[in-house]
């Protein structure tokens, strides 16, 4: 696995809707930027050993990294994949899209909910959002939220832009009813 550069984001939400949050309402993105372990290849029949070689790297990278950098314990997580354009959609989701790299964020956040992802083809500089829920219950509908994020300079033609998303809470000012008030 070559990884060129880790990013990490924190955002503190001060204010929502003209009132205080108090206390501050935390997020924090982690991403690596690494090459596409398939660049260059052509068409591959079979992901199965390169997701095998990097995924759990990934996963073991990243995951302390989006905890520490939260500061607090995390109530919703989510994950993202960005593949440069000469690769494939199916590149990055080969690499999130596996127990091999999620269960270590699901570890690290004491976590028994699958990860929500974002995936898609772009090039570098393009916005994402990485969609998070909460860690233990999909339908608590508070924790249903997206982070947007961007590396300048990445992925470029032959990386791939690997990221995980945590908040320390739901979402500022939430008031949406619960899912069972639906039934």
């Amino acid at each position: 696995m070559n990884v060129r550069k880790i990013i990490t984001f924190t955002e503190d939400t001060h204010s929502e809707g003209g009132r205080p949050v108090d206390p501050p309402a935390r997020t924090a993105v982690v991403l690596a930027v690494i090459e596409n372990p398939w660049a260059g290849q052509g068409f591959v029949a079979d992901l199965l050993p390169g997701i095998d070689e990097v995924a759990p790297k990934l996963g073991e990278l990243l995951a302390p990294r989006a905890v520490k950098a939260l500061g607090a314990p995390v109530e919703a997580y989510g994950k993202a994949a960005i593949v440069g354009l000469d690769g494939e959609i199916e590149h990055g989701s080969g690499l999130i899209h596996t127990l091999k790299f999620g269960d270590h964020f699901r570890r690290a956040a004491n976590a028994t909910t699958l990860l929500p992802a974002v995936e898609k083809r772009a090039a570098a500089g393009t916005v994402f959002d990485i969609p998070l829920k909460h860690i233990t219950d999909a339908t608590i509908r508070s924790h249903h939220q997206s982070i947007e994020v961007r590396v300048a300079d990445g992925p470029r033609a032959d990386e791939i832009v690997i990221g995980l998303a945590a908040a320390a809470q739901g979402r500022p000012q939430a008031r949406l009813a619960p899912l069972s008030t639906e039934r």
